[in-house]
């Protein structure tokens, strides 16, 4: 990254990257300017460099990258639906290599960096904002059999949290880093043996308490590795529980730091929802009414909230029975009330020959039950 002294950085400029106090502090993201009031703050709490990919700039986003912007969008308009899942699957695929490969070099205890993560995060960032329905129906199918199920489960929570995130309108700077930490909140899980958390056999006394062990180890090789300490203080604390029950410190309420808290239920979703050695997925509608109960009030009700209208009570991805007797698949939300998603109904197009798109509703036709893969033919 290229260093910029505080005062050679012209009032009202934007950068055309994100900016660092340091090397691991996001600063500020490129829509946001710097004021003559953060350029002065930043003197008085004596800051004399910055450090940043990109350079200043008069306005964000010239002419030519929102021209390129909206022929993507328009782009993007006319692609199949097929298309754009196939799209998202590629997408998905390459990002599971990356990640393998990330997770890889913390179990060698490699040294990573914050900046060259956040940089491969902000991609699943774009990618989750303009395509997360699709990406949903694509991370639906990834069932990862006979896999380190480790890495899938922390692309999917991240998915999961970024959509949650972006329904509490975070900024996008906050974004990336809400993402770096969902992706690495089980990075102390790589330190211990492979045979402990992929067991397929009942744990011992020992290996449990292993286990309950990997948020300390995940902070503490965070915080070694320079990563931001709201990034770390996630991994620490993303089985703490509102009540109090979780672990490792038994915080409760206020105590526990949003990342955590949308961590908390964007990988408890995704768990539930997911085959692992010791059990059986769920359907995407069964887990999501278990976070809605709220047994014992483990969860920030608010982030609760925020996952469901966003994914929906019968989320994207989800095979379903209607009440007229068709089958069909999720796929996107219905803002306004998240008992009545849209439908894609299998076996019936529209006049112009694309994919049927039913909006379910109480008084026409509205989701009967929830589909097993093998019901669908």
């Amino acid at each position: 990254m290229k260093n910029y002294a505080v005062k050679d950085i012209p009032a009202g400029s934007f950068f055309s990257a994100p900016v660092y106090l340091d090397n691991q502090f996001i600063l500020t993201a490129p829509e946001l300017n710097f004021s003559k009031e953060l350029l002065k703050t930043l003197e008085e709490w004596d800051f004399r460099e910055l450090f940043s990919d990109g350079e200043p700039q008069k306005e964000y986003a010239g002419e030519e990258e929102i021209v390129q912007e909206v022929e993507g969008i328009v782009e993007k308009a006319f692609l199949s639906d097929g298309e754009q899942v196939r799209e998202c699957e590629h997408f998905y695929n390459n990002f599971l290599k990356y990640v393998e490969t990330l997770f890889t070099q913390i179990a060698a205890k490699s040294e990573i960096h914050f900046s060259q993560v956040a940089e491969r995060v902000k991609e699943l960032c774009d990618m989750t904002k303009e395509n997360s329905r699709y990406l949903l129906r694509v991370m639906r199918n990834d069932t990862q059999e006979g896999k380190n199920y480790i890495a899938s489960h922390a692309i999917k929570s991240t998915v999961i949290a970024l959509i949650i995130g972006s329904f509490l309108k975070l900024p996008n700077h906050r974004l990336i880093e809400l993402a770096v930490a969902a992706l690495l909140h089980e990075a102390g899980m790589l330190m211990l043996p492979p045979q402990v958390y992929l067991a397929k056999k009942e744990l011992t006394p020992q290996e449990r308490k292993a286990i309950l062990t990997h948020p300390i180890l995940g902070f503490t090789l965070l915080k070694s590795l320079n990563f931001p300490l709201v990034v770390s203080l996630a991994a620490l604390e993303h089985h703490e529980r509102e009540n109090g029950a979780g672990y490792p410190q038994k915080l409760t309420g206020d105590k526990i730091s949003l990342y955590a808290k949308i961590i908390a239920v964007a990988c408890s979703y995704e768990a539930l929802t997911a085959a692992r050695p010791h059990k059986d997925a769920k359907d995407g509608y069964s887990g999501m009414l278990d976070l809605l109960k709220n047994e014992g009030k483990q969860y920030d009700d608010a982030i609760v909230k925020a996952l469901v209208f966003s994914l929906s009570i019968y989320p994207i991805g989800l095979y379903v029975l209607l009440s007229n007797g068709k089958k069909g698949q999720v796929v996107d939300v219905n803002p306004e009330n998240p008992k009545f998603p849209m439908v894609q109904v299998f076996g019936e197009l529209t006049p112009d020959g694309k994919n049927k798109i039913l909006e379910t509703s109480a008084e026409g036709v509205r989701i009967s039950r929830p589909l097993q893969r093998e019901e669908i033919s």
